[in-house]
């Protein structure tokens, strides 16, 4: 039988949090990746999204991103394998110290936007990320891009490497995302992201832009909580799933 984790980034606001959507779509995932302050979120953001996720039995991780709060953490930026290894050790450190107030154990560690995509191409920054998830608890699991530097760095560890595919993004040849500065970046049709992430955990492929097969391992998907219809697509997508017989669950 197959089976898929379904995660989302979440907590990814600032003072006054209005949890609406994100609330809503707590209902349909398994796993939340939790903003930790440095590309968004803050403290009060942090300890309502543990609260909400603890409420929806979802399992947690910290979402570490670029200490870059006015472009989202999307922008890439030059740091040293120490800069990054520190700021992934922080990150955790801030979220788990609200999962401890809570009696609560954090499942995973996954980059956000431009430290994630930097990580998959780049051997030396998933070393460092790697080596800073195991350092604070090798029992973490990692999520990076399915067949990425980042997982082939978090096995070199032994850690729990999660392969990560996503919804609502197209691909390229080599596997990698398609730059979201690219007009064909995104996939706005819920049926063709349907179809995608169905292949690629049925399959175990997916499909290019430019129209080639590309294999790579489906441990879980992201579905991005910011999207115009958001909670719309995570319950569709849950449910043809399951329709398609797989097993929609968290890994612990």
């Amino acid at each position: 039988m197959f089976q898929v984790d379904i995660n989302c980034d979440l907590g990814e606001s600032f003072g006054r949090y209005r949890l609406g959507e994100q609330e809503e779509i707590l209902r349909y995932i398994t796993s939340a990746n939790i903003a930790c302050g440095f590309h968004a979120g803050d403290p009060s953001v942090m300890r309502e999204t543990v609260e909400l996720a603890i409420k929806n039995n979802v399992q947690i991780g910290a979402h570490p991103g670029l200490p870059d709060l006015n472009g989202f953490g999307r922008r890439e930026m030059e740091i040293s394998w120490q800069e990054a290894y520190d700021l992934v050790v922080y990150q955790i450190g801030a979220l788990q110290g609200f999962l401890t107030a809570k009696g609560m154990k954090m499942q995973h560690v996954k980059p956000h936007g431009a430290l994630y995509n930097m990580a998959a191409v780049n051997e030396e920054l998933a070393d460092a990320i790697a080596k800073a998830v195991h350092d604070v608890s090798p029992e973490l699991l990692l999520y990076g891009l399915a067949s990425s530097q980042l997982t082939a760095a978090g096995e070199k560890y032994g850690l729990q490497t999660i392969h990560e595919v996503f919804a609502d993004r197209t691909y390229q040849a080599d596997g990698t995302l398609t730059s979201r500065s690219m007009t064909n970046s995104l996939i706005t049709d819920e049926t063709k992201a349907i179809s995608q992430i169905i292949e690629m955990v049925k399959e175990g492929t997916v499909t290019s832009v430019h129209h080639t097969k590309v294999a790579l391992q489906a441990h879980s998907i992201c579905v991005h909580g910011d999207g115009e219809h958001a909670v719309q697509f995570a319950k569709r997508a849950r449910l043809e799933l399951e329709q398609q017989g797989v097993a929609v669950k968290a890994f612990k």
